[in-house]
């Protein structure tokens, strides 16, 4: 639940991928590199991102068929979090399972595919393979994202495990928000590596497990709520430390990376709406890893198939053992792909737009307090569509230099989450 790259903060306001620089401006987030692009045709755009919705669509309804005949392999999730007091073997699918918790899943197949699927893509993009796409904003940094992120998040674990006695914690918390963008910020070494890892330990988790009962319980509200929130709040107490730290040092301040080409207007409609709808199927994907700071279809695709395995093996697993995998996975897709289609003017010249907010906000908690509900799906998955990113870009855009526009991200799905169930209870 998080994000953006400031690889390319040295660099003129006007060629500069988003992100916080001297004057705030975060209109384009620094969790990616350019994608330099004329305007999205509304066309090609909605074509493409429904496609992915459609895809997705067959996958869920497949599974929630299968789901009738599964065999009903390996441990559910009741007493999942108990058991990893006593067991070392629980302990470390507690671990892997944080991985994917942000996307609510809570699981460790889940884990194991969406790490396949970005190191795939990192093996093959090496190679100068372009249609594995970009991964961590085309930083070269993912090796150092999934290090200060894993070591945070083990962190986490390490010293709040011992809560796991009275059910589920949000132990996942570090994972995607501190860890990984102070390594996108400050740039590679073990010095940054370990500092994001333990700064993001140390604030976000605490926080997390205090919100939950002062501020998602009085208010009725799920504890993702106070999850975000804390990665909000944490993030921005990280930074102002990072900042007072004399062996971190901004990467704008040390180095200069080349402006991206833009790339050449199609040269007529017709060839513009194949090329818009790829582009949007494929935006839709990594909405599903952008969380994660990995932005990459494959890691989108590995982690979709690989919890859809899951579910299949059993289904009292994932999504904490309530069924609602397949519907958790349509109104992902759907929020998604309004989103981009609604806010792909913002993708123009470089630009960005927090379209996967939803993704691992509101649209799976509506399915989660309304049961499947198709209320749940389409309301959760339209309003988080419209209320994140404009929320997202708004508080990143006032952000000063040093400052992640995960705060802004994170912020705005603690916000729209707050607002949009309430709203959902009063569809008919």
């Amino acid at each position: 639940m998080t994000h953006s790259f400031a690889a390319d903060n040295a660099l003129p306001q006007s060629q500069h991928s988003p992100g916080p620089t001297p004057e705030g401006n975060a209109e384009r987030s620094p969790e990616h590199s350019p994608e330099r692009s004329p305007e999205r045709s509304a066309a090609g755009t909605a074509l493409g991102a429904f496609g992915m919705v459609a895809l997705i669509g067959v996958i869920a309804l497949l599974l929630h068929m299968l789901a009738e005949h599964s065999p009903r392999v390996g441990p559910g999730y009741a007493g999942w979090a108990q058991e990893t007091i006593g067991s070392p073997l629980a302990a470390v699918r507690w671990f892997l399972g944080d991985m994917t918790e942000p996307l609510f899943y809570k699981s460790d197949l889940g884990a194991v595919g969406l790490l396949t699927g970005a190191a795939l893509a990192w093996c093959v993009g090496r190679r100068g393979v372009k249609w594995v796409g970009t991964l961590s904003y085309d930083s070269g940094l993912w090796p150092w994202v999934l290090a200060s992120a894993s070591m945070s998040l083990l962190l986490s674990n390490l010293v709040f495990g011992w809560v796991l006695d009275d059910g589920w914690q949000p132990t996942f918390v570090p994972f995607v928000c501190v860890a990984p963008a102070m390594v996108l910020l400050y740039g590679a070494g073990w010095r940054t590596c370990i500092t994001g890892a333990i700064l993001g330990a140390a604030t976000t988790t605490p926080l997390a497990l205090l919100f939950i009962p002062t501020v998602s319980a009085p208010l009725a509200l799920p504890a993702v709520v106070a999850s975000v929130l804390a990665m909000s709040v944490g993030s921005v107490i990280s930074f102002l430390i990072a900042r007072r730290l004399p062996w971190l040092v901004l990467r704008e301040a040390r180095e200069v990376r080349p402006a991206t080409q833009a790339e050449l207007p199609p040269s007529s409609l017709n060839r513009r709406v194949p090329a818009d709808a790829v582009w949007a199927a494929r935006r839709v994907l990594k909405d599903f890893t952008e969380t994660h700071f990995f932005a990459n279809e494959l890691a989108g695709a590995g982690v979709i198939l690989a919890v859809a395995a899951a579910f299949v093996l059993n289904p009292g697993l994932p999504s904490y053992g309530t069924g609602l995998l397949p519907h958790i996975l349509f109104a992902q897709a759907l929020t998604s792909a309004i989103g981009v289609t609604l806010w792909r003017g913002w993708y123009r010249e470089g630009g960005w737009a927090a379209t996967y907010a939803s993704v691992v906000s509101v649209a799976p908690a509506a399915v989660l307090a309304y049961g499947g509900s198709w209320q749940g799906i389409v309301g959760g998955a339209l309003i988080g569509a419209i209320l994140a990113p404009p929320i997202a870009k708004a508080i990143s855009a006032r952000l000063p230099t040093g400052f992640h526009p995960v705060i802004g991200n994170t912020a705005a799905m603690a916000i729209s989450t707050a607002v949009a169930l309430p709203l959902i209870g009063l569809l008919p």
